[in-house]
């Protein structure tokens, strides 16, 4: 694993607006950043990322039946009493997912560790099935990458199978926020994959929902059968229309039960089953006597490195604000994320259905990753 500089192709900014990505930059600082790429070997790759995201990842789906019964697990995650029942069915039911992301930290030798699981709206999704496969193409052309470089990364091609295999309810919805120029970015790409798979889609403004005898309607009052919602569970739970969750005939995508995968409370019921794993860190509810030194300190229900608070080995405190202090929290032994230069790097690895699809590297100035973290390219070279 190297962190190797490199030269931008010339009039990529541009090139990137005209295929629609709007956010390559934030407030003036770049999103996207291609003046350097991630070197990895091959084994690296399906040895110390694949294989460890698929195990995880079947890890993590065998704790779904422990939590679904156990009431505890459920008070534990703060998941809301009036909807265990939902979620109890909506697991019953198999309800069909799509996709989400481990994040972990890994600096090229020993195995990669687990720091969450994104497995309800995870991001940064076109930069990595699209924008960063365009940028191995047209730096190979270039003769800026060494012949022969690949790159771990069939994301798209494994959502537009997904999509084609779902039985998704039609006209299948797709919908986010209204202010989100990223979200509204991640979401036109999904719904043209998905119309690359043969789905009839539309597009709605999550605020556009209207609920008719407890059921989702759009604006034309038709009722939403099937819903992509890139917009988190735990909000939608508190939503004025919280109720019609329960009443309405809706296919979610992803499905209520993954709220139960998304909140920072599956990492220490990971640790209790799976104590000593590999790719797990030791992970508790926090009581404040726990690892009381390098740790990290996160909400339950929280998002691009806000309300984290870690403390070194050293004995040296990094904090993030955010808005997300009315959860609870966990601790999480410190596995500190390597640093390559200025930057600390940490690897987001994409599941589609049950297997690895691809990664995604995220540079910070700072130990905790935040959301004007940079994306950095990669390519697999042996």
């Amino acid at each position: 694993m190297k962190r190797i500089n490199s030269n931008p192709r010339p009039g990529w900014k541009a090139f990137a607006e005209s295929v629609g990505f709007n956010f390559h930059t934030f407030d003036g600082e770049p999103y996207w950043d291609e003046t350097a790429y991630y070197q990895f070997s091959l084994e690296q790759i399906e040895q110390d990322l694949e294989q460890p995201t698929e195990e995880l990842h079947q890890m993590a789906l065998d704790l779904v039946d422990d939590i679904v019964s156990d009431e505890q697990k459920l008070q534990q995650l703060a998941i809301p009493p009036r909807f265990w029942d939902a979620v109890l069915a909506s697991w019953r039911a198999k309800e069909p997912y799509l996709y989400g992301r481990m994040d972990f930290s890994y600096n090229g030798s020993g195995p990669a560790k687990l720091l969450e699981l994104n497995y309800d709206t995870p991001t940064s999704l076109y930069e990595t099935g699209f924008f960063q496969w365009v940028w191995l193409e047209d730096q190979l052309m270039r003769g800026e990458l060494p012949q022969g470089a690949d790159q771990f990364n069939s994301l798209q091609d494994k959502l537009q199978q997904a999509f084609g295999e779902l039985n998704l309810a039609q006209p299948f919805y797709f919908a986010s926020v209204t202010e989100s120029i990223e979200d509204k970015g991640t979401v036109d790409y999904l719904m043209d994959i998905a119309l690359q798979a043969g789905l009839n889609c539309r597009y709605i403004q999550l605020e556009q929902l209207g609920d008719i005898d407890g059921q989702l309607v759009d604006l034309d009052g038709f009722p939403v059968h099937g819903l992509f919602k890139l917009y988190p569970w735990e909000f939608m739970l508190q939503e004025d229309f919280a109720g019609t969750i329960l009443t309405s005939q809706t296919q979610f995508i992803e499905p209520l039960w993954k709220c139960l995968l998304s909140n920072k409370g599956i990492l220490p019921l990971l640790w209790q089953k799976y104590q000593g794993h590999p790719n797990l860190l030791p992970a508790f509810f926090d009581d404040g006597s726990s690892l009381q030194n390098g740790w990290l300190r996160k909400p339950l229900l929280s998002r691009e490195g806000a309300n984290i608070e870690l403390l070194t080995a050293e004995g040296k405190t990094f904090k993030q604000d955010g808005p997300y202090n009315d959860s609870g929290y966990i601790r999480q032994q410190l596995a500190p994320l390597p640093k390559f230069g200025d930057s600390y790097t940490l690897i987001g690895s994409w599941v589609v259905g049950d297997s690895a699809a691809g990664i995604c590297i995220r540079e910070d100035n700072s130990l905790i990753t935040k959301d004007s973290s940079r994306f950095i390219p990669h390519i697999i070279l042996d």
